[in-house]
């Protein structure tokens, strides 16, 4: 188990706190977006008493822990180290319940932001306007705009105009909180300017409109190309892959129960009624591309699939070279931590 303190750790599994008033959601949508817990089921959750910790490591590039914090905590408590807390963070969550009064929670984001700023610079600021399916389209805009308003200048007030928050319209009840965490989760991926670079070079190449790489299980994004993305594209990609699991849980594993439903054999074409051909190919066990392709050009399916396998063996070597970096920084942290004296003064003996 790697410890709170150990650099190793926040190296290679970056971690993403969830704070927020009590009952903001923060549960619900992990449970969600990691759990595939229908939306409807979270009504029944307990509230939150105590900072819960879980690791995500559902594929090659989605490797993080979230820890749940309770909305209860005290900064001001001397039982919390926030110092030791914020100091290995990579991304901060913070979720405000927009059919509330929010207040209080611009209140406590301010005090949290600004804490976790002074211990560390580099945390990613993310702030989730959340359950905005209770909201018109008119009044989700009017308290977007309030609530970045109102977080910003205080923010200004106190000096700190350079700290950067990114807000989202998020609702565990359709596909705005899979794409509010693909976009922190992409922050956090290093190689993330190297998947983008080789999704353009991919779809320049293919005649291929918009193109995804997808983690399977959480359904997040973690690259797509430079083209924006749109909401109903996204949505669409989603549900492709639902149906891609699903049919390969009941058809694709063998006779007597074994094999595993998604593997490299794993493909699917779906032809829309609008001349769209929506394409998945597995690119490893965890991760897909979803391509949207026009009827006219999927014609041309030798070409692509020939390109999309120049772009696998890339993606490929993009994970060998972090495996490599992983292990390498791995044995660094083994060697400091061997030359560490022991509590009595002694050198320790290498293992």
């Amino acid at each position: 188990v790697l410890d709170f303190n150990d650099p190793f750790s926040t190296e290679v599994k970056p971690r993403i706190l969830l704070m927020g008033l009590r009952r903001s959601g923060k549960s619900s949508i992990q449970k969600v977006v990691f759990h595939k817990m229908s939306p409807n089921e979270t009504l029944f959750l307990e509230s939150t008493n105590k900072i819960c910790r879980e690791d995500v490591s559902n594929s090659s590039f989605v490797n993080f822990q979230i820890w749940d914090f309770p909305g209860q905590i005290d900064f001001f408590d001397p039982t919390f180290d926030y110092e030791m807390i914020f100091r290995g963070t990579g991304a901060l969550i913070f979720v405000i319940d927009s059919q509330d009064d929010y207040m209080e929670a611009l209140a406590r984001l301010h005090l949290t932001v600004t804490r976790a700023y002074k211990v560390n610079p580099d945390i990613n600021f993310e702030i989730f306007i959340h359950k905005v399916d209770g909201l018109s389209d008119d009044h989700k805009i009017e308290t977007q705009r309030d609530i970045h308003q109102r977080a910003n200048d205080d923010l200004a007030d106190a000096g700190l105009e350079k700290i950067h928050l990114s807000f989202y319209l998020t609702s565990i009840y359709d596909h705005s909180i899979f794409e509010a965490f693909s976009k922190v989760v992409q922050k956090l991926i290093p190689q993330l300017p190297t998947l983008e670079n080789l999704l353009n070079i991919f779809i320049s190449n293919s005649g291929i409109e918009k193109a995804f790489l997808f983690d399977v299980v959480s359904k997040i994004y973690i690259a797509t190309d430079s083209t924006p993305v749109d909401m109903q594209t996204y949505e669409l990609c989603c549900d492709m892959i639902d149906v891609v699991i699903d049919i390969s849980c009941i058809y694709g594993l063998k006779d007597d129960g074994t094999g595993t439903p998604y593997d490299k054999e794993s493909m699917a074409i779906i032809k829309l009624n609008n001349t769209t051909v929506l394409y998945l190919k597995e690119v490893t066990k965890f991760l897909a591309l979803v391509c949207f392709v026009r009827e006219e050009s999927f014609e041309r399916k030798g070409l692509i699939d020939y390109n999309f396998h120049c772009f696998r063996k890339a993606i490929q070597e993009v994970f060998e070279v972090r495996m490599k970096v992983v292990r390498s920084r791995k044995h660094q942290c083994h060697l400091q931590k061997n030359k560490r004296p022991t509590p009595n003064g002694t050198p320790r003996m290498p293992l």
